[in-house]
């Protein structure tokens, strides 16, 4: 370790020690990369996406309250219904003459839960393949959600839930532009090749189910967008920063704090994958079509050779602004990009520029590209 990086971690140590935290200066250093040793891009991050409080003295009760609040979430959207085991001879709390599985009524507690299904089946399929070139995602967690796995109540896992799932005769999918399609019968089950993803033994959890469980309680708690594809991309990077804290204590509650995380930046981002917000000025044709105005002001050429071949924004920033670049570079690289974006105080207008200066780097080859070419080069 060079003398200037210790001298840089020093800097982040200082700004992070004090009781109140000055988050101009702690924006300032983490605009150039956050070190991860100590923990320190875990905790800048946490900061940055307006979930800790600045002043410190606060921490441990808010933490605490956010903690308690994720478990209340996991006991009332993932544990319910089917609380109680038949074979103690308990009456099952979640089957009675009022409600059970046939019920039709629309406020059915089990009908919403056939309707979860759904969204399950579709957020299942997305964090099963989520970072397929890194192993991180398929190994086990070292702190499993007890409160779930415990043996004592044998409840049902979002994972038992797919595999058992009452969907059996279809498999739904439904895209940001809200189209469902509807598989043939049969294939519902068969999503997987059973000897695609290691079966870990009972109590053991992957990373990627922590991730499912956290976009299934984010699409409970947010019916109005639900879970559209993508988001995973989006929650991977944030769990994954937190789930390698060095920090054993901040590590042991990656799945609470990335949920508040991932929900915080969401609601700066969420706007992005509302299809009926597109065409408005907070919707994603807006900020698409903000990439070229900034590419026209900066390199007209460039500009002038993509409408001259008609390759519009929408071809390829779509991807770019809604993901925030997670699809474009390998994890280590988006992480030091959202460093960067997460410390910019107007982050999305950056992410702009960003978008901007990928173009411009690749001018040359653009320049002498034909349309086919470079929508190869754009969309790679």
């Amino acid at each position: 370790m060079s003398t200037a990086y210790r001298n840089r971690i020093q800097e982040f140590k200082v700004a992070l020690g004090g009781e109140n935290i000055n988050l101009k200066t702690l924006r300032e250093l983490c605009f150039n990369g956050i070190p991860f040793e100590g923990g320190i891009r875990a905790l800048c991050w946490k900061i940055l996406l307006n979930y800790l409080p600045l002043d410190q003295t606060l921490w441990e009760s808010f933490l605490k309250k956010q903690r308690e609040v994720y478990s209340q979430f996991l006991k009332e959207m993932i544990i319910q219904p089917g609380i109680a085991k038949a074979n103690l001879g308990l009456s099952r709390e979640d089957v009675t003459m009022e409600d059970h599985p046939l019920n039709p009524n629309p406020d059915s507690r089990w009908n919403t839960y056939f309707k979860d299904n759904e969204i399950l089946l579709q957020i299942d399929k997305d964090v099963r393949r989520l970072y397929p070139d890194m192993a991180f995602f398929q190994r086990p967690t070292e702190y499993p959600c007890q409160l779930i796995l415990d043996p004592q109540n044998d409840y049902e896992t979002l994972r038992r839930r797919v595999e058992q799932t009452t969907l059996k005769a279809q498999t739904v999918n439904r895209n940001r532009s809200g189209v469902t399609n509807v598989s043939s019968p049969g294939k519902a089950l068969n999503l997987y090749p059973s000897n695609e993803y290691e079966v870990l033994p009972n109590g053991s959890e992957a990373h990627w189910e922590v991730v499912e469980r956290i976009l299934f309680i984010y699409a409970k708690l947010n019916p109005g967008i639900a879970y559209v594809q993508g988001m995973n991309e989006i929650v991977g990077p944030i769990y994954y920063t937190f789930a390698t804290d060095p920090n054993s204590e901040w590590k042991e509650h990656a799945e609470a704090d990335t949920f508040f995380c991932f929900t915080n930046l969401m609601s700066e981002n969420r706007d992005n994958f509302i299809k009926s917000l597109d065409d408005s000025q907070c919707g994603i044709t807006y900020k698409m079509e903000s990439v070229y105005s900034m590419l026209k002001d900066k390199d007209l050429e460039l500009y002038l050779k993509l409408e001259e071949q008609n390759i519009k924004p929408q071809y390829f920033t779509f991807r770019w602004l809604t993901l925030l670049l997670s699809q474009e570079f390998l994890l280590p690289d988006v992480i030091r990009i959202w460093d960067t974006l997460f410390s910019d105080q107007d982050r999305f207008h950056f992410l702009i520029l960003v978008c901007c200066a990928m173009l411009i780097l690749i001018r040359d080859s653009l320049l002498a590209g034909d349309f086919t070419v470079n929508m190869r080069l754009l969309q790679w």
